[in-house]
């Protein structure tokens, strides 16, 4: 057995992450298939797997930091970069500069209910941990590892408080706690751990019995999960990421070689079903989602984004969010915190971050109807994936209600923040349909969002891209969408619509340009139309008026007008009476669209 650190260093965390990623990977769909509780949409596995993922990279950043800095070569693999702690030393990381980016990473990529909950759970360990590295050790170990610029280590002591102090905040993070779920879990990992002397790989073992002994009693406490014969599948994740950390002391997965406390239930009526702790298998599962508190109907849409914000205001927000809607997880600190809450009005979500800072990474996905989460009670169908879904990216958070609202699973593309076909990818998965109309409403997004539906068909899902170039030609699309009909015809229709509307923009040039319209200054305000400058002027409204002039003189029965924060309010008011006054039989209907770069969309239909 090669041999392994027995103090938690730099290289220990970077192993940690690197096991437990690989572990969730082998676990993801497994744990999916589990995923009854908050909400019955079969993902929890994925968003744990996303959020350790980012904690990882997080990691592996900073160690690439130091290994350009210092001339240091790569160390290899995560699974090898463990095998001594002799060779840490000058030129790598501290242990608080380890712990720090892991949970700074898993914060800013934590995804759904269960990686909310996980990066906290990661965050209370590395404020732990941070502070004990820099002391070099609870017990008086090696004090000058974070004075000099080498790499700190700590003992089991600490890893113990650590963990003591990932499930209390991860408690506090949460509105309403229930037990069954991970959170308990975690608080039977710190209980056992408490009451264990010894080094780290003691600790840690004894932690993840803790955690399994919690998961197998998961279904006696939560009756979601009796009722559908499953362990709760956050807590079986959690159980994962436990194991990847005994595994980074002690060289071997505690779980390796038996399969620990199988638990022998009657899964949709079948005999001899069986949830293996160590590795539950995959289960159809008739998951009646209890969402949140115990007994409350589910509301439609996740809403989900980063929020920069000061504590007092953090601390107004979770009261606003508590009424609007239920499973409220808020985590971080320090200015800059991770929100999920479940809620039917989601405008009304994302309007209370605004309120109380800046959200940004928003994320809002409509359940759907007829789903088995928003059954409420027992003796529903199990959840299928439904027939049809649209996935839209978005400029700005109020097109994201609305597209939501209007049953669209969004991505926010922040100005200068172009979503990843990976974004796109998953937001696909998320949407948990057979058939999904992909709306990129950006012309420059269209590659990326052809390697998305590429990549989603590879996966079984039927996926047709329109080419929308604005989002107010994803607006026309969505109005005449109708999932009852044959998809082709869908899709024709919705393309139809979407190529029916000429678009618009109006903003303010950055800098000197040429453009088809002539040389621009910094300072300008421009009037786009297909893409193209068409209009310079210096006063917005009247370049707005000028714009809409020259798309209605070819005709139009209707007009769409988004606004961005920093339009003119009385804006929406001027170009609404001039084409009532213009314009005969031309409808106006104007949305607020948050921050979306543009001051003002417009689409003529």
């Amino acid at each position: 057995m090669p041999q392994v650190p027995q103090t938690l260093d730099a290289l220990a965390v970077r192993t940690w992450c690197g096991l437990a990623l690989e572990a969730l990977g082998r676990a993801r769909e497994e744990i999916d298939a589990i995923n009854v509780y908050p909400v019955a949409d079969g993902d929890t596995g994925t968003n744990l797997y996303l959020t350790v993922e980012s904690a990882t990279a997080a990691v592996e950043a900073v160690f690439a930091g130091y290994e350009t800095v210092t001339g240091v070569g790569p160390t290899g693999s995560a699974a090898s970069a463990a095998v001594s702690t002799a060779v840490t030393g000058a030129g790598l990381p501290t242990l608080a500069d380890a712990v720090r980016a892991m949970a700074h990473g898993a914060l800013i990529g934590a995804r759904g209910n269960s990686g909310t909950i996980l990066a906290q759970l990661l965050r209370g360990m590395a404020q732990v941990l941070a502070a004990d590295g820099a002391t070099g050790g609870a017990t008086g170990g090696e004090t000058d590892g974070a004075t000099d610029g080498e790499t700190a280590h700590t003992d089991g002591q600490a890893l113990r408080l650590a963990l003591r102090q990932a499930a209390d905040s991860a408690r506090e993070a949460v509105a309403h706690p229930v037990e069954g779920t991970v959170l308990t879990v975690a608080t039977a990992a710190a209980e056992a751990a408490t009451g264990t002397e010894g080094d780290c790989g003691t600790v840690a073992c004894a932690a993840y019995e803790g955690a399994r002994a919690a998961l197998m009693a998961t279904p006696g406490q939560l009756a979601v999960l009796e009722r559908a014969g499953v362990v709760d599948a956050g807590g079986r994740g959690l159980l994962a990421v436990l194991a990847a950390l005994a595994e980074t002391f002690t060289g071997e997965s505690p779980g390796a070689g038996r399969v620990a406390g199988e638990v022998h239930t009657r899964v949709n009526g079948v005999d001899g079903g069986v949830d293996r702790v160590d590795g539950v298998g995959p289960v159809d599962v008739n998951g009646v989602c209890v969402d949140g508190r115990p007994g409350e109907e589910s509301p439609a849409f996740e809403v989900t984004y980063l929020l920069e914000a000061e504590d007092a205001d953090v601390a107004r927000l979770r009261a606003r969010l508590d009424r609007l809607g239920n499973s409220l997880v808020v985590v971080g600190g320090d200015g800059l915190w991770n929100v999920h809450v479940h809620a039917d009005d989601a405008g009304a979500a994302v309007e209370a971050g605004v309120e109380a800072g800046r959200p940004y990474r928003i994320r809002i996905t409509h359940f759907g109807l007829g789903d088995a989460h928003t059954a409420g009670a027992a003796g529903r169908p199990p959840r299928e994936r439904a027939q049809r879904a649209v996935v839209a990216v978005v400029p700005g958070e109020g097109l994201a209600g609305l597209y939501a609202e209007a049953g669209a699973t969004t991505v926010l593309a922040r100005p200068g923040e172009p979503p990843a076909s990976g974004e796109l990818v998953e937001a696909v998965r998320r949407a948990h349909a057979r058939e999904v109309v992909l709306l990129p409403n950006d012309a420059d997004l269209r590659h990326t969002a052809a390697a998305a539906a590429e990549q989603a068909r590879t996966e079984g899902v039927r996926v047709a891209l329109i080419p929308t170039r604005s989002a107010v030609q994803g607006i026309a699309a969505l109005a005449v969408h109708e999932p009852e009909r044959r998809f082709d015809e869908d899709v024709v229709a919705m393309t139809s619509a979407a190529g029916a509307t000429r678009y618009a923009e109006v903003a303010v040039a950055e800098r000197q340009s040429w453009t088809m319209a002539g040389i621009c200054q910094a300072g300008d305000v421009l009037g786009l139309i297909d893409g193209d400058v068409a209009v310079i002027g210096s006063d917005i409204t009247a370049t707005a008026e000028t714009v809409l002039d020259r798309m209605l003189a070819a005709g139009g029965e209707m007009v769409t007008l988004v606004l961005g924060d920093e339009a003119p309010g009385s804006i929406a008011a001027h170009l609404e009476a001039r084409v009532r006054e213009s314009y005969l039989a031309v409808d106006t209907v104007a949305y607020r669209g948050g921050r979306q770069g543009a001051l003002l969309l417009i689409g003529v239909e």
